[in-house]
């Protein structure tokens, strides 16, 4: 029988100590451990653990981070419905080796099934930081952002061995369909609630979007790679000490073949403030083209990025409209949503990204 999986009321002292010595700290007795909730997970929640040590503790870490699933029932029913935690463990135990982005060390992934039990214990990142996702962030900020995505998409270019996985999903005839049907149904309740709060044009934009046989629901068959779909400043820890800042990606929860030019829109259409994006973003794009032909992508021209990173501006309205309304309401989760929402649509509008809506 595996061994039980931890949570946050009943995970010890023997258990850390077990996982460290599994890694590499063959000789750490942990003695004791504080517990603080961090960050602002929607589907999944944080706890930092400070240890001290029975003795010398030979280089192993004073801190480590756990990931659980949420307390809020609707949470974990979406995280088990959409693979969420499934997903995530499968990315630490067999993806993450492979790929160089900067990313947390994984000293311990288990799940039930597809959960809703699950555990993730990593590397604490501090004294780096989550990202705001309301405030947003500065130039150097996206520009370090953009150009670390070069090392998820570079190294998984077109590579037809990551096809065929059950955990990373390939869009298709039928998935098209779904995310259609699904963003329709959520439309409604969406609305309903930030309507208000949204431009009329902000509005139109996003409801076109249900009638939509393009993007967000499909996208050109190539190029593709992995795809972090979520890739925004609340899943990113930045580290200011560094010229740029360095920059490290969690929530690995939603993983999937698609264009890499979505994530590079959704992440500066929801990360910078309209008028900060608008005058950099093509040298910011720019600076994602450059880096990825350090990994060796060839047969990509300028124009066709830029034309992708266009279609790209639609890959934050799914997210937005079906996770506000999946996911348990919070009072910052409607500012975040409704930032979201407002900074996506005037993207798409500010490229006229609606030629794409065919």
């Amino acid at each position: 029988m595996p061994p039980a999986i931890p949570t946050p009321e009943n995970i010890s002292a023997d258990f850390f100590t077990e996982v460290l010595r599994t890694n590499g700290h063959t000789r750490v007795r942990v003695a004791r451990f504080d517990a603080e909730p961090v960050g602002t997970g929607q589907i999944g929640r944080c706890v930092r653990f400070t240890f001290e040590y029975a003795s010398d503790a030979g280089g192993a870490p004073r801190t480590l981070v756990g990931k659980f699933p949420s307390l809020d029932p609707l949470s974990r029913q979406t995280g088990v419905q959409l693979r969420n935690y499934a997903r995530e463990v499968y990315f630490y135990r067999e993806l993450a080796a492979r790929i160089p982005i900067s990313k947390p060390r994984c000293y311990y992934a288990e799940i039930v099934g597809e959960g809703p039990e699950f555990a993730l214990i990593l590397e604490d990142m501090a004294p780096a930081r989550q990202g705001d996702q309301l405030g947003g962030c500065a130039p150097e900020t996206a520009r370090a952002a953009v150009v670390e995505l070069a090392n998820l998409h570079g190294p998984t270019w077109c590579d037809d061995s990551l096809r065929g996985r059950a955990l990373i999903a390939e869009p298709n005839a039928q998935s098209a369909v779904q995310s259609r049907e699904l963003y329709a149904a959520m439309l409604p309740a969406f609305l309903a609630r930030f309507a208000p709060r949204l431009a009329r044009d902000e509005q139109e934009i996003i409801a076109a979007v249900a009638k939509s046989n393009g993007p967000p629901h499909v996208y050109p068959a190539r190029p593709f790679a992995l795809v972090h779909i979520d890739y925004r400043l609340d899943n990113l820890l930045i580290d200011s000490r560094h010229s740029p800042p360095r920059v490290s990606v969690v929530d690995w929860q939603s993983l999937v073949l698609g264009s890499p030019l979505s994530d590079v829109a959704y992440f500066l259409g929801a990360s910078l403030l309209p008028e900060v994006r608008r005058p950099i973003e093509r040298e910011l794009v720019r600076a994602y083209y450059d880096a990825l032909g350090a990994h060796g992508v060839r047969d990509y021209a300028w124009e066709h990025c830029w034309s992708d990173y266009r279609r790209g501006a639609f890959a934050g309205f799914a997210v937005t409209v079906i996770a506000s309304v999946l996911v348990q309401e919070t009072a910052r989760g409607n500012d975040m949503f409704t930032a979201m929402a407002a900074r996506h649509a005037r993207h798409a509008l500010d490229l006229g990204s609606a030629e794409f809506l065919t």
